[in-house]
């Protein structure tokens, strides 16, 4: 290595430490905003609005973080469920998906560095943004887009860097994509994935494999 080289790498790696650690929310309010946010995906109304004001929050504190745009991104468009009215629900789902482009735009290869809650953030930001995607309704078109970053995730060599509990995340919303499309094996293997890792979800993944069919 050049002494030429040496400095101009150094500063690539404390710039890349830099952007890993200054855009990561503190756990003490990155957590309670991601439990909400949780809560609401299993369908808990006010959930909804508690993890989209937490997130917009803690976005408008990072400006330029992608994963907690993602997230904000990701909440409004869950408030789409929360309203009767359809020009509600398309000015909430529009607003997050046009949120969740924008912190896809953000990213570059220093986001792969740590982000929140030990998860790389480019990785994080990605299925974020895929789950958001396979969400929403077929007329909104965003299907595609959704299915390509989820197999980018799960391609990716950084998934094995991440904590247990996100990989099974990953490998369920892979195992229930796979089945909604009817790829009862892929489905199954994912689910098997986290039974056999001993993940968090792995009694959830027990009761997706049984409801599969044989």
């Amino acid at each position: 290595m050049s002494p030429s080289f040496m400095p101009r790498a150094l500063a690539l790696a404390t710039l890349t430490l830099a952007i890993g650690t200054s855009q990561a929310a503190p756990d003490t309010q990155f957590q309670p905003a991601f439990q909400r946010f949780n809560q609401g995906m299993a369908g808990d109304k006010a959930a909804v609005d508690d993890a989209a004001e937490a997130f917009d929050k803690l976005q408008q504190a990072e400006p330029t973080s992608p994963v907690l745009m993602a997230y904000s991104g990701a909440a409004i468009a869950m408030k789409a469920r929360t309203t009767m009215l359809p020009w509600k629900k398309m000015s909430f789902a529009e607003d997050g998906l046009a949120m969740l482009d924008k912190a896809l735009a953000l990213l570059t290869p220093a986001h792969d560095a740590i982000g929140q809650h030990g998860t790389p953030a480019s990785l994080e930001t990605r299925f974020v943004a895929a789950s958001t995607f396979l969400a929403v309704p077929d007329f909104m078109h965003r299907g595609a887009r959704g299915n390509a970053l989820l197999a980018e995730v799960l391609a990716s060599p950084l998934l094995a860097q991440a904590p247990l509990p996100f990989q099974a995340t990953v490998w369920m919303r892979a195992g229930a994509q796979a089945a909604k499309e009817n790829r009862v094996a892929d489905a199954r293997r994912f689910y098997e994935q986290v039974v056999q890792r001993g993940a968090p979800q792995a009694e959830q993944a027990r009761a997706a494999l049984q409801g599969l069919p044989s």
